[in-house]
């Protein structure tokens, strides 16, 4: 199966937040490279918060072109076999934790927003870290850092705050 196809699958499959699902879904069938970064008129991306529900606290990013505190992620590459991994993949490589295990359930939350590259239309995950992990900053990040769920919505903006409180409800 593609990426494309698992695509379609994982979002036909998602249950919430109807009209941005298929405007999603929509956007596929209108763009056959819709999963990829050469698609100007937008693309699927994939991200994931890194939790650590023991310890009640996320992992952010301060993205190095964005400036912003975000959850890891980014564009989908040709070797991504699914938008879990692709989500998983982005998670590990930023955050420099091999051992994160994605929540089962599939994506927690979509969100749309405009990039300096296109719209991205981002399908996000969260992983959880094993006991004891320590982070590795990524050269895609300005900086790395713990922060306790009550923290996120002093530094991070409202759809980092929607992602952890739909993370919170899954776990």
């Amino acid at each position: 199966m593609s990426l494309y196809d698992d695509a379609v699958l994982v979002l036909k499959g998602y249950e919430d937040q109807e009209a941005l699902r298929q405007a999603y879904l929509e956007h596929l069938a209108a763009h056959p490279d819709g999963m990829w970064k050469a698609c100007e008129d937008g693309h699927i991306t994939a991200s994931a918060l890194v939790i650590d529900p023991t310890r009640g606290r996320v992992l952010l990013t301060l993205h190095k072109k964005l400036r912003m505190w975000l959850q890891m992620g980014g564009h989908c590459e040709p070797a991504d076999a699914a938008l879990a991994d692709a989500a998983l993949r982005e998670a590990t490589e930023e955050s420099g934790i091999a051992e994160l295990s994605l929540l089962p359930g599939g994506p927690v939350r979509l969100d749309r927003h405009h990039t300096p590259c296109a719209w991205h239309l981002d399908v996000q995950y969260a992983a959880v870290a094993p006991r004891g992990a320590v982070e590795a900053i990524s050269d895609e990040s300005l900086d790395l850092r713990w922060f306790a769920y009550d923290e996120v919505a002093e530094v991070a903006d409202e759809s980092v705050v929607r992602l952890l409180d739909a993370t919170r409800a899954r776990l």
